[in-house]
């Protein structure tokens, strides 16, 4: 598989997280097993798994003037991401993430999300650049900046943003079941060249621009449930990296389906790594 540069265009969350044997009925208290904090957000997420892909990879985001706007820098820069950051003069956006006994994440979000803007002071030249860019954040002017890269994909999430910037997009990843991350068909024009929504354990489906469509099998787990947390953002970052390799469609979507699994069996989104060995696949069709 070619080397290839990659980026993220996002957002970054501080992630708290405490493992518990069930959420807390109202009133009632629970006694932690664990806890831990790590960088996280879509944004965060999906850089570390690209760079783990490709070697490294580069994250264009924007972060709180605080301490823990700071420490979400340097914990993803010690993850092999580049952070390239407008610093903003409010405090870091944060989520409190429960884990229970079966390994679900029920997550809190403290603060508005942080996406960079075009008239940050940004390399945004660079983004030319890239074999593939994902988009989770950010205005349109900066949308329309990352097109310029040879794959550019996204989550529904930013539906707003990408409605308003009419780029177009090889491809958006979403969860079939996530209210905050519906799409249908004809939401956005022009449409992507491919859709995919994820479905957990059950794999997921998708659909091309042309009109053909299928489902995918989930990858089988390298190891016992421990966080759902980061799973399919995982995923996303999977896809759109063997998507850049030119594979096909179905080889990208395994590739995909390899990282959310063993994104699973780790504490957090990080400490499950994909194992080194890549699949083989044909040249992506069209």
């Amino acid at each position: 598989m070619p080397s290839l540069r990659v980026a993220v265009v996002g957002h970054v969350e501080w992630a708290s997280f405490v493992r518990v044997p069930r959420m807390p009925r109202a009133g009632e208290i629970v006694h932690a097993s664990g806890a831990w904090e790590v960088a996280g957000g879509g944004g965060a997420v999906v850089a570390v798994q690209l760079a783990r892909l490709a070697g490294g990879a580069v994250l264009f985001t924007a972060l709180g003037d605080d301490d823990l706007g700071q420490r979400a820098a340097e914990d993803l820069g010690g993850r092999g991401v580049r952070v390239v950051a407008a610093v903003r003069r409010e405090a870091q956006r944060r989520v409190l993430v429960h884990v229970d006994g079966r390994g679900e994440r029920t997550i809190t979000v403290i603060g508005e999300r942080m996406g960079p803007r075009r008239r940050d002071p940004l390399p945004w030249g660079e983004l030319a650049g890239f074999d593939a860019v994902f988009f989770t954040a950010g205005d349109a002017g900066v949308l329309r900046a990352a097109r310029a890269a040879r794959v550019l994909g996204a989550t529904p999430r930013a539906l707003p943003t990408l409605a308003t910037a009419r780029v177009p997009l090889d491809v958006l990843v979403g969860s079939g079941r996530d209210a905050g991350e519906r799409y249908r068909p004809g939401d956005l024009l022009p449409p992507p060249a491919l859709t995919v929504w994820t479905e957990g354990g059950r794999g997921g489906r998708w659909r091309a621009g042309d009109g053909r469509r299928g489902r995918f099998a989930a990858a089988p787990l390298p190891g016992p449930v421990a966080d759902a947390y980061g799973c399919g953002d995982s995923f996303a970052a999977g896809l759109t990296f063997g998507l850049a390799a030119g594979l096909e469609t179905e080889a990208a979507l395994e590739l995909g389906a390899r990282c959310g699994a063993a994104c699973c069996t780790g504490r957090g989104p990080y400490e499950g790594r994909l194992g080194v060995r890549r699949p083989a696949g044909g040249r992506r069709s069209g």
